[in-house]
């Protein structure tokens, strides 16, 4: 097996075998892990792993109370990287993300010069907790740094850190206080992850856990180099013929004014999801199906990730919106007439 920073080659596939083993036991110790802190969750908890193993972002969105940030936060002891956490506020301004230029003077001859002081957008894992608090203007700081991996403040373009993973909140639009995401900032999220409430069992462990003392302890599992190396090992696993195809078509009928648009799409959607969508869902597909041991990937991996790369990347039209259709009912509807025929 031959290995650097920019390619993964296996020499057997034995070898493939074995790397994507290591990944995914490395993968279930951080479930673990995690597991100690925060009860349930546990999709949740794969789809930040496949994020993360796809060198992607995403948005958690859920009601206040639902411990996202608390789940980002533990995630993170869990890897050895450098994690800022980014609390957004309506006063919140570009410059306290990305960072800032200040004039420096030097002591010995009194020379003034320009010195950029780094933002914690400047660290591996970012957590940006309530994205949606802080207006358009502000949200935008993140569009290069999310696509570029870098970001320009006084005509220089400074790259961040490898890996790099923005990880934000997002509390619900219909509450006070909240700015809805430019679409183009949304496409740019991998996944946008529904953090649902706990079952009854789950409520009762988090009320027990609550009421003990002291915290769990975390041990890292992965660093920045094991990271960087499962990202290429997924990129190795093929995809075959039918798999795009089936991921083609899918995204395809999401769109209403196109040929291919399902009548689905026609009736309940304004627009539809573009190419991004489609690289996304075979991407996150790899990895969904590495994290179940395999060196191929099937439709149902595509299937298993579809809600959480296509509910964002489609707008509900007003009809959807006053039969109180959501966009997870689309993707529903969608899959299931698909697979049916």
């Amino acid at each position: 097996m031959k290995t650097n920073e920019q390619e993964y080659d296996f020499d057997s596939a034995a070898d493939e075998v074995e790397a994507i083993r290591m990944v995914n036991a490395s993968c279930e110790a951080i479930r673990g892990e995690v597991s100690k802190v925060i009860v349930g969750q546990e999709e949740v908890v794969e789809q930040i792993l496949i994020s993360i193993i796809t060198k992607s972002h995403s948005l958690l969105v859920g009601v206040p109370g639902l411990a996202k940030t608390l789940l980002v936060s533990t995630l993170s002891k869990t890897l050895q990287l450098d994690f800022k956490r980014v609390q957004f506020t309506p006063d919140l301004m570009p410059s306290d993300i990305t960072g800032t230029e200040v004039i420096s003077q030097d002591p010995a001859t009194g020379e003034k010069t320009f010195r950029f002081i780094p933002g914690p957008i400047f660290a591996n894992i970012v957590l940006a907790d309530e994205i949606n608090r802080t207006p358009p203007k502000t949200q935008a700081a993140l569009l290069e740094a999310m696509q570029e991996a870098s970001v320009t403040c006084g005509g220089e373009t400074r790259a961040l850190p490898n890996p790099f993973f923005v990880l934000a909140t997002q509390n619900p639009l219909d509450q006070e206080g909240t700015y809805a995401l430019p679409e183009a900032q949304l496409d740019r999220f991998l996944f946008l992850i529904s953090v649902g409430y706990p079952t009854p069992a789950d409520e009762v462990e988090i009320m027990r856990r609550g009421l003990g003392s002291g915290g769990a302890e975390l041990r890292p599992v992965l660093d920045a180099h094991s990271i960087r190396q499962a990202q290429q090992i997924v990129k190795q696993i093929p995809v075959a013929d039918h798999v795009l195809d089936f991921a083609s078509l899918l995204v395809r009928s999401t769109r209403p004014g196109e040929p291919d648009g399902s009548e689905i799409a026609k009736r309940w959607l304004t627009f539809g999801a573009g190419p991004r969508a489609s690289l996304s869902l075979v991407t996150a597909a790899r990895a969904h199906a590495m994290l179940r041991g395999r060196t191929y990937v099937d439709q149902a991996d595509v299937v298993a990730v579809a809600p959480a790369i296509l509910r964002h990347r489609i707008a509900a039209n007003f009809s959807a919106q006053g039969e109180r259709v959501t966009t997870d009912d689309v993707v529903s509807e969608l899959l299931d007439h698909l697979l049916a025929r």
